[in-house]
């Protein structure tokens, strides 16, 4: 017996499992603990399912980021211009991170989302990570090549150690090993060459990851919702209202916006970047989305696999509209009020500040904990704000990856056209089933084909499968 053709659609199988999440969250929460330390058994299925999924993510970071990074600065010796297509890149992921922080800034004041909330519903404590200037610039001197770090702590059966990574030290260890490759020049080739064989397998792995992203969702939503309540989550609607407005100015009006002035269609831009928005929105994972961006800008928009290969990693592991710009600053606007603190030009300047510059910390996983406390302690105000909003993290964080991820497909089409190497008529033709096909334009690059082989694989694998219940050929993409 086979499915319904519509169940068998990625975003219904995400919007099914946000559904029944909520209903076993409640069922959960109405069982209530066991004891005032032991959750029942629904409780802690659901924790485990969103923890798991979370804990999966985050294992395939590792070999991601050192693999994207240097395969992507490698690809750069293929581009003509490539220090000036790399320092226009920087230029205008800062350029767009200021508008959405200051479109964060200004919804924070003018909707006043602490003032909403309910101060006997909500209670937050210090989150056990915290981000620091200090901690940002000690964090980019590399501890060792993989930026592992031990923890040692007690527990009842003695003493544990927990290996964790920093993420901007594998972004300056894995950028210097990319630089130093071109350098090199031939004798560094197979070396280029088996990193970027890797990274497709890699890419293969996280695309695994990401189609069981209902299963975590499902998991995420409904330990949100058992360990909350609605009462909880029902005082922060007008902050999740906020912040999605936030979000839908950027994506409905400034990304647009930004297309036109450049000579670009929006309704182009809008029907190019949808494969890629919605699996930012269902894996809340920008890295784990990447293949999927990665295709939309080469595919859909036009530009070069060459410069692709290095703006789409690049854009993944520090281009975070959502997260680290549109968030934290309606967020940091949220705390002040809900702790009654009044914020000065001073205090909103360093949030664009931090915004701007501190992006890398949110490092393309899921969640924004360490920008956001980046922010908080910047600014002075309690670190307990970050523990009244991990209510909704789940919720809102769908929406920030969405945004994320439009907007590291957007930039390099827009230094692309800038720079006049980006394939216009590409951008501007039609698209099936999400993506132009090839008959479109006539011509089919040898390099971009290669380059984008493994991503091609991931995405037939969500195609509809054929009838033998086999997955659907490339062509009907």
């Amino acid at each position: 017996m086979r499915l319904p053709k519509w169940s068998r659609s990625f975003g219904v199988q995400v919007t099914i499992a946000l559904i029944a999440g909520v209903v076993l969250g409640l069922i959960a929460r109405s069982i209530g603990p066991v004891s005032e330390e032991t959750d029942n058994w629904l409780g802690q299925t659901l924790a485990t399912i969103g923890d798991s999924y979370v804990t999966l993510l985050k294992a395939a970071v590792v070999p991601l980021i050192i693999t994207a990074i240097i395969a992507s600065i490698g690809n750069l010796r293929r581009v003509t211009n490539a220090a000036r297509l790399a320092g226009s890149t920087l230029l205008w992921f800062a350029f767009t991170a200021l508008i959405a922080v200051i479109i964060g800034l200004l919804l924070g004041v003018v909707m006043q989302p602490g003032a909403h909330a309910d101060t006997a519903s909500l209670s937050g404590a210090a989150p056990s990570q915290e981000g620091s200037w200090i901690a940002f610039l000690t964090g980019l001197i590399p501890a060792n090549v993989l930026g592992l770090e031990v923890e040692t702590g007690q527990e009842a059966g003695g003493l544990v150690s927990e290996v964790n990574f920093n993420v901007l030290q594998l972004i300056i260890v894995s950028g210097a090993i990319g630089i130093a490759a071109v350098k090199v020049g031939k004798a560094a080739e197979p070396f280029l060459e088996f990193v970027e064989a890797a990274l497709a397998v890699v890419q293969k792995v996280v695309w695994w990851i990401v189609r069981i992203a209902p299963i975590g969702t499902l998991g995420l939503i409904g330990n949100a919702v058992n360990s909350y309540g609605w009462s909880t989550m029902g005082s922060l609607m007008w902050f999740v209202v906020a912040v999605y407005l936030g979000l839908a100015l950027v994506f409905f009006v400034v990304y647009p916006s930004l297309a036109k002035l450049n000579g670009l269609s929006a309704r182009q831009y809008f029907s190019g970047v949808w494969p890629a928005a919605q699996l930012g929105f269902v894996s809340r994972s920008s890295i784990g989305t990447m293949p999927v961006t990665q295709k939309v800008a080469t595919d859909n928009f036009g530009v070069p696999s060459g410069y692709a290969a290095f703006a789409v990693p690049f854009g993944a592991t520090t281009k975070m509209d959502g997260c680290a710009a549109i968030y934290p600053a309606i967020a940091a606007v949220f705390v002040a009020q809900f702790f009654g603190i009044d914020l000065g030009p001073v205090q909103y300047f360093l949030i664009v500040f931090v915004s701007v510059i501190g992006s890398a910390a949110t490092a393309g996983t899921t969640g924004a904990t360490v920008m956001l406390t980046l922010t908080l302690s910047t600014l002075g105000l309690p670190l307990e704000g970050v523990g009244l909003l991990l209510a909704i993290e789940p919720i809102v964080d769908m929406g920030r990856t969405a945004l994320n991820v439009t907007g590291q497909a957007l930039v390099p089409a827009i230094v692309a056209k800038r720079h006049g190497i980006l394939d216009v008529d590409r951008y501007h033709s039609r698209r099936i089933d999400g993506y132009v096909p090839v008959e479109e334009t006539g011509v089919v690059d040898a390099e971009a084909v290669a380059d984008d082989e493994s991503i091609a694989a991931s995405i037939a694998e969500s195609a509809e499968p054929a009838d033998d219940g086999s997955p659907a050929p490339a062509s009907r993409r």
